[in-house]
């Protein structure tokens, strides 16, 4: 064989493989606009965007716009309770509702990837919780601007300064929560086997994320079975728990006492949580529904 005819070959074989990914990112972003658009016509979905963001922002009202870090204070638990209800809601009927009505089977007569299919779902689902997400947040910031912005009497006994930075970490470790909820709802809707047992481990995920993991971990430390310097980490097992370490290490610990701490732990646990809810989401669509 010529050296011109092997240069020939590698070059088609190349083009090929360039082609393959070119098509295998339309496919994906063609599930993404799919799942975008369902998402977005769905009305229950939009009343609960609604009112979330009635919910974020009335408490904000209510609960005074003086400062960055005060807004932050007020935030914090109505966050940890109402975020992941809201991302489990976006997505714990995605991949059961395809099934149910028949769509998976449709998609097994294209040529898309169940990686394709999957992360696409997520991304689009993902793509909608961000926006409903970032409004209702950055309408309080916005009121607190309006109202005095940083460097309030509330925070100014304290080492640290109040800074609308410090409010945009929370907003970030905000979103960065509903992802990793959503990535668990996801995962819920793979391997449920149908719309009850969808509804029951969406409200049973939704208390143990809430209350359930830290009660957990409170009885253990009172009944002697978990030590003192057990509990950061065993907090940041927990989505909610990993979340509220984060939120007081890079957002309030800065001004309440002029140093921040390592939220290393808490980022890892929430990464874990993000990479195993969407593996656990494949690998229970790939068996049962996906025969590639």
């Amino acid at each position: 064989m010529s050296e011109a005819t092997t240069e020939a070959g590698s070059a088609a074989e190349s083009g090929a493989e360039r082609g393959g990914r070119r098509a295998a990112v339309d496919r994906f972003l063609a599930v993404v606009e799919r799942e975008l658009t369902t998402t977005v016509r769905t009305q229950s979905v939009l009343a609960l965007a609604v009112g979330f963001a009635l919910v974020v922002v009335g408490l904000g009202w209510v609960g005074g716009t003086v400062g960055y870090v005060p807004a932050v204070l007020n935030l914090l638990t109505p966050t940890e309770l109402l975020v992941p209800v809201l991302a489990l809601a976006f997505g714990f009927r995605a991949v059961l509702g395809d099934a149910e009505r028949g769509e998976l089977d449709v998609l097994r007569t294209y040529p898309v990837e169940r990686t394709e299919y999957v992360l696409g779902v997520y991304v689009g689902r993902a793509a909608a919780l961000v926006v409903v997400l970032l409004v209702p947040y950055l309408l309080v910031g916005l009121l607190v601007a309006v109202a005095g912005g940083a460097g309030t009497s509330v925070v100014a006994s304290h080492a640290g300064a109040d800074s609308i930075l410090l409010y945009v970490r929370f907003v970030v470790l905000t979103v960065l929560l509903g992802l990793v909820a959503l990535a668990v709802a996801l995962a819920i809707s793979a391997a449920a086997a149908g719309a009850r047992s969808a509804v029951a481990l969406a409200v049973g995920t939704a208390l143990a994320l809430g209350v359930g993991f830290d009660l957990a971990v409170v009885g253990g430390l009172s009944g002697g079975y978990v030590s003192e310097g057990a509990v950061r980490w065993l907090l940041a097992l927990s989505p909610t728990g990993a979340f509220r370490g984060l939120v007081l290490r890079t957002v309030l610990d800065p001004v309440l006492s002029g140093a921040s701490g390592s939220g290393l732990p808490d980022l890892v646990g929430l990464v874990l949580w993000l990479a195993g809810a969407l593996f656990v989401a494949l690998v229970a669509v790939a068996p049962v529904r996906w025969r590639r």
